[in-house]
């Protein structure tokens, strides 16, 4: 046995010696700004401490969902469910929705990140009631609750629309998001609520 184990681990050391050979040269042909060059990709590719945190919220969800057609009008309530998961090894969290909206079926697929370059969150957003694609950003603190600004095609004015995002947990299982848009004088009201509780 110890022959064996002997015998693997001179295997294993001339196969990684030349690709490490290879390695060191690579990096001693580089100039000083390529190797800045280098750092820096490998620095904004590296999950840290933001992307930890996106990975602390996956898993599976049930929604309680509040939806608000114009300033003062009451609300609708309908329900769905929520999956959260990290893709592209740990740097990006996926999240599928599965709800009814207006008495029809709903689908929806977001995506949210950190960007280490530029010190932002970022999210998109795209669902069953649009072919477009909302893009938002903004910023989290380290207790999780976020602010983000975005923008969508209106499908009616067929003019870009603004709104803000906000979440905040109010339990370690309970989050809450809030959609804030334009009613129709243009001032700002609360359009959705979302409660999202672990299972």
């Amino acid at each position: 046995m110890i022959r064996t184990a002997v015998v693997t681990l001179s295997i294993a050391t001339a196969c990684a010696l030349p690709a490490a050979l290879a390695q060191e040269a690579q990096q001693a042909e580089m100039t000083p700004e390529q190797a800045a060059m280098m750092q820096a990709y490998i620095a904004a590719g590296t999950p840290g401490a933001q992307h930890a945190q996106m990975a602390s919220t996956a898993g599976e969800y049930d929604l309680a969902i509040r939806n608000w057609d114009a300033p003062g009008a009451p609300p609708s309530e309908e329900s769905g469910t929520a999956t959260r998961r990290m893709v592209l090894g740990g740097r990006v969290l996926v999240e599928q929705v599965s709800a009814q909206m207006h008495g029809q079926s709903f689908d929806g697929h977001g995506m949210t990140g950190y960007d280490n370059v530029s010190g932002k969150w970022w999210s998109t957003w795209n669902d069953s009631m649009s072919t477009g694609l909302m893009v938002s950003s903004g910023e989290c603190d380290d207790a999780g609750a976020c602010t983000f600004t975005g923008s969508w095609m209106d499908p009616v004015s067929k003019q870009e629309t603004s709104a803000r995002f906000t979440t905040r947990w109010t339990s370690p299982s309970t989050e809450v998001f809030e959609m804030y848009g334009p009613g129709p004088d243009g001032a700002e009201y609360k359009m959705m609520e979302m409660t999202y509780t672990r299972r």
